[in-house]
């Protein structure tokens, strides 16, 4: 069966190569007659030589201009739209994590803190697994006979990178473990501050002991109240995983009114994150569950501005299906890290300009920059977006400037801005530090924000912000570089795990193939649209995507895959850019490629499923169905 290992990528890129085939009529004709039956590039041979060259002659001197919206939603539309996220929404929240996880925690405030256990009887123990919480540090682990006389046995780690995990000991990377654990009496002593959830010990045939016999102080009591949450085995679904550890534990620190380890983004993805941890309680599934919700909030969004782009029910129905069930939106959104955050407002400032550009209207110009800041203050990537919008706008402008009263219109519109796109998104971008003025002891209220010491909270963040990323030296199994994103040759692995009876469990992040391969094809193709036809919707997809993009060719420090992920959002809106204008020029059974298209990228998120959610699978299907290059690590 290796074949299939070079037979499966090799014929998907064939039919990617296929469907970008059949746009190759909107480069090759200069200019088409009006569109219908009499369009079809079988007749092009046929059209006068003089009306087409006059044609051409029209279309050179055509000044650039952002044309009107092409449709708005229907009944029709929703209902389409309903099915989707209905589909979409069942198959993100199922397995996304458990909803339930210690929630009582036992408080070693102090260096030197300990608890101390009493079993029934002397027992060999095999091992002990624990329930991490906040802060770092760890647990010098002893056992005694009688209370008085303590071995030592070593520590439980809860370093920055074990918070609310479930971790054993001894661990398995543990360079010296004892070689027999026995006493009536274990102690814990904690080398700092440190939260501890659960405590669960197993004898030497792996039968967890009951803690119902165990006695201890009253202050010991949360490590044992919750033994039914005790996992067979940590994975994913019961603990954090990748940048959880730093994302999910600010929330929570944000909630709790400490001040925050993780510094190096803005605080407004990790409030929103916050959310969830409120409602649901400090579980996988309570930190993940915004980023999902909002994943799901996408599609309709995406879809309205599909339409509003294409004009086609048909044509939004495909994109969106695409977005919806690419490996990289979905592995992405069920992540509780800030990348969501940053593509959700991206993906609505956007929408809003194009309606301000397609419609001249003022109120979604506002609406942009409102977006564009609660962008900004999730993380920086937005203002990367942000050159987007003002390349877009300045086109705008250069569009309109032979019209009257341009001038009084334009710096109106300039004053407009600044309040919009600088006043506004500083504002918001300042009072998204709110927790940790109060972390810091500042009071909180309105007051706080006028403070000198906020101020000083606030710059102080940029600065460590701005040297943290610009010095970052680090290195990382997965990471990969831009010209690696376009060809999907480096996915990043987020979770592995082999098991004795061939299976394994591992998911990461990485594009659809088809996606990836189809969408870059079609973003080509737009950026020759714009120069060939002075095509405004093609120059406003081109400009946001090379936004998103070309900043990370400059980049030098550490890079994964995941930081293409806004950049999908306007390869799918360029792809159903040239189905729209395929259809525009009555190209022949256009349509086809575009089902044939959006079926291969459901079929392939089928097949790619058990690599995006890590479900538990045999490891010959993932060697032989999913590896599709060497560097993919499945």
């Amino acid at each position: 069966m290796t074949y299939l290992t070079y037979l499966l990528p090799l014929a998907a890129a064939a039919f990617v190569i296929w469907c970008a085939w059949q746009w190759l009529p909107l480069f090759a004709v200069e200019e088409r007659l009006e569109a219908g039956p009499e369009a079809l590039p079988e007749g092009e041979g046929e059209a006068e030589p003089g009306r087409r060259r006059k044609k051409r002659e029209k279309q050179a001197k055509k000044p650039f201009s952002f044309a009107a919206e092409c449709g708005r939603l229907t009944r029709k539309d929703a209902l389409a739209l309903l099915v989707i996220c209905a589909a979409y929404g069942v198959t993100a929240f199922t397995g996304l994590g458990d909803t339930s996880a210690p929630q009582s925690w036992c408080e070693f405030t102090e260096r030197g803190r300990y608890v101390i256990v009493e079993l029934p009887e002397s027992t060999v123990i095999g091992n002990i697994r624990y329930y991490t919480g906040l802060h770092t540090g760890s647990y010098s682990l002893a056992v005694s006979e009688d209370g008085e006389s303590w071995t030592e046995l070593g520590a439980m780690d809860q370093e920055y990178a074990d918070l609310f995990k479930w971790l054993d000991f001894p661990a398995e990377d543990m360079e010296d473990p004892p070689e027999h654990i026995e006493g009536k009496y274990l102690r814990i002593t904690a080398s700092a501050t440190l939260s501890l959830g659960e405590v669960a010990i197993y004898d030497a045939y792996g039968n967890m002991l009951d803690a119902a016999g165990f006695t201890y102080d009253a202050g010991a009591a949360p490590l044992f109240d919750e033994q039914e949450l005790v996992p067979e085995a940590a994975s994913y679904l019961n603990s954090s995983y990748f940048d959880e550890i730093y994302h999910a534990r600010t929330a929570l620190e944000h909630i709790e009114n400490v001040y925050p380890y993780e510094i190096t983004h803005p605080p407004l993805g990790k409030l929103i994150i916050g959310i969830g941890i409120r409602i649901f309680g400090m579980t996988p599934f309570g930190w993940r569950f915004m980023g999902t919700l909002f994943g799901l909030l996408m599609l309709p969004i995406l879809y309205d501005f599909i339409k509003r782009m294409s004009g086609s029910t048909k044509i939004s129905i495909c994109g969106t299906v695409i977005f919806a069930f690419d490996f990289m939106h979905f592995v992405q959104t069920r992540i509780a890290t800030i990348d969501t955050y940053a593509v959700f407002f991206t993906l609505l400032m956007y929408l809003f300009m194009w309606r301000f550009v397609s419609g001249g209207k003022w109120r979604y110009l506002a609406l942009s920059g409102l977006f564009f800041g609660l962008g900004a203050a999730s993380k920086w990537t937005c203002i990367y977006a942000g050159g987007g919008l003002a390349v877009i706008w300045l086109l705008y402008w250069i569009s309109r400037r032979r019209e009257e009263g341009f001038w009084r219109e334009f710096i109106s519109n300039c004053a407009f801005c600044l309040a919009f796109f600088v006043a506004l998104p500083a504002a918001i971008y300042y009072a998204s530090y709110y927790c940790y003025g109060t972390a810091k002891g500042l009071g909180g209220g309105l007051g706080m924000y006028f403070t000198k010491d906020y101020a000083d909270i606030v710059w102080g963040n940029q600065v460590y912000m701005w040297e943290y990323h610009s010095d970052l030296v680090s290195t990382h199994p997965y990471s990969s570089r831009w010209y690696q994103w376009l060809v999907d040759a480096r996915p990043i692995l987020y979770y592995l795990e082999y098991f004795d009876d061939g299976t394994k469990s591992a998911f990461g992040a990485f594009l659809n193939p088809v996606f990836c391969w189809g969408g870059l094809f079609a973003v080509i193709g737009c950026g020759v649209l714009w120069a060939k036809d002075r095509d405004s919707a093609a120059a406003f997809i081109v400009i946001g995507y090379l936004a998103q993009f070309l900043p990370w060719v400059l980049v030098t420090r550490l890079t994964f895959a995941y930081h293409y992920f806004p950049s999908e959002v306007f390869m799918a809106l360029a792809l159903c850019h040239m189905w729209r204008r395929c259809r525009d020029e009555g190209l022949y059974k256009w349509d086809r490629p575009m089902y044939a298209f959006t079926g291969l990228s459901v079929i392939l998120f089928e097949a790619f499923y058990p690599v995006l959610t890590g479900v538990r699978t045999a490891r010959w299907y993932t060697t032989y169905f999913n590896k599709w290059f060497p560097s993919w690590p499945f």
